[in-house]
């Protein structure tokens, strides 16, 4: 089993970050971080810069938590890609970091994380920053 965490480079990533390294150490069980950006698009703040990517790296490393950071491009919904990965790995629980949003930007813009938490098939642990 595994513990997989849906990242995006801003402070809700980053408790869901932390939350998925905490649960991953309590259950010793490995991490696996998908960090995805919306294929072809030529530049995408999604995606975690290097020296993110080396914080969390380092902090799984001290927690002595084996790190699988899955920086990949997906289709349509990134609530689709971290289900598929959730499947695909097993994990054990699925870790999503939830922001503010106002009813409207969510009639307008959709959410992945409403649609993680109403699609999955296994435990889900929702943070907030």
């Amino acid at each position: 089993m595994t513990v997989l965490v849906g990242y995006l480079p801003t402070p809700a990533g980053e408790a869901a970050f932390t939350a998925g390294l905490q649960e991953a150490r309590r259950r010793s069980e490995p991490l696996v971080v998908v960090n995805t950006a919306r294929s072809g698009a030529p530049v995408s703040t999604e995606v975690a810069p290097d020296d993110a990517v080396g914080q969390m790296t380092q902090r799984a490393a001290a927690d002595d938590v084996a790190l699988d950071l899955r920086q990949t491009s997906h289709d349509g919904d990134a609530g689709d890609e971290v289900l598929r990965v959730a499947r695909e790995v097993d994990a054990s629980v699925i870790v999503i970091g939830l922001r503010r949003r106002s009813p409207v930007g969510k009639l307008l813009m959709g959410s992945s994380a409403q649609r993680i938490l109403l699609e999955a098939d296994r435990p889900v642990l929702a943070v907030k920053p």
